[in-house]
């Protein structure tokens, strides 16, 4: 593994994932609860992005705040209008509720397929800064802006959580719902500002990716699996964990079809899945018990 211009390739993917995995993170400590719709929040902002710039004659960074708009919006209607829903009529029911998010990510991508057509747009060049060369790599401008803002917000995040009073909110409420409203913790507001978050930074994330490969409608079920997977490896039980599980994952997807081809990449996914799911399904960073 000595070819620079891979780790840089394996450091930008797994930035993407670990965003992707600090999105579900966000929804599971402040809410308690598995948002699948992440890749689909990811997708709808990169084609949205695009799609205003590319057919609309939008100027890049006007279309970026429309699109990241929208996506916030889509998740807090996720949670307002699906989850809580859901959940209240099932007295609480974890499983309805994730059969109905999984089920608007279908819609969301069936909806994107329709209102912005089904090929892959283009990515758009954020900055219009020439590559950086470290020894033999060549980083692109789209690939730096993806890894420097990636560690900047786990690192602003995991200062907050770790902090603030937001932070702390945001924990109570996600270990124990019924709890936090028997100590009269505001539990919708602080569910909803989770999932605002998520939407927030899954948008971000899929702004920054669609940048260096582009977008389709049907990107949102791999990314969120590929989002899943970086929790699933680096586990809830730290902020770091899907920031480290991403970068795993990344290298495992560049390397392994760079020494094995391409056709093995989806079998090492498989087994290190299983691996940790039997194993160690806390994943790295285990989940530490507040007393």
């Amino acid at each position: 593994m000595d070819q620079p211009q891979l780790w840089v390739s394996a450091l930008t993917q797994g930035s993407f994932f670990g965003l992707l995995g600090l999105a579900y993170y966000l929804v599971l400590i402040g809410a308690g609860f598995f948002n699948i719709a992440v890749g689909a929040y990811a997708s709808l902002a990169g084609l949205l992005t695009s799609w205003l710039v590319v057919e609309k004659d939008f100027s890049l960074w006007p279309a970026i705040a429309i699109a990241l708009a929208v996506t916030v919006v889509v998740a807090g209607a996720t949670e307002l209008l699906v989850v809580r829903p859901v959940q209240r009529r099932g007295r609480g029911s974890e499983l309805a509720a994730l059969v109905s998010v999984t089920a608007l990510l279908f819609v969301i991508a069936q909806f994107a397929g329709f209102e912005f057509g089904y090929t892959t747009l283009p990515g758009q060049q954020l900055l219009d800064i020439e590559p950086v060369q470290i020894g033999g790599a060549i980083i692109t401008a789209n690939a730096l802006i993806m890894i420097v803002l990636t560690f900047a917000i786990f690192l602003l995040l995991a200062m907050l959580i770790r902090t603030t009073r937001a932070g702390r909110l945001l924990r109570a409420v996600g270990d124990s719902n019924p709890v936090a409203n028997m100590l009269g913790l505001p539990v919708h507001r602080v569910r909803l500002i989770a999932f605002l978050l998520c939407g927030l930074l899954a948008g971000v994330a899929g702004l920054l990716f669609s940048s260096q490969a582009g977008v389709s409608s049907s990107s949102g079920l791999g990314w969120a699996i590929s989002g899943f997977l970086a929790v699933v490896i680096g586990g809830a039980g730290n902020i770091i964990g899907p920031l480290i599980g991403g970068i795993v994952l990344g290298m495992l997807q560049i390397f392994v079809p760079y020494y094995w081809g391409g056709n093995a990449t989806n079998i090492v996914l498989l087994v290190v899945a299983a691996a940790f799911f039997s194993l160690r399904p806390q994943g790295a960073f285990a989940q530490r018990v507040r007393v």
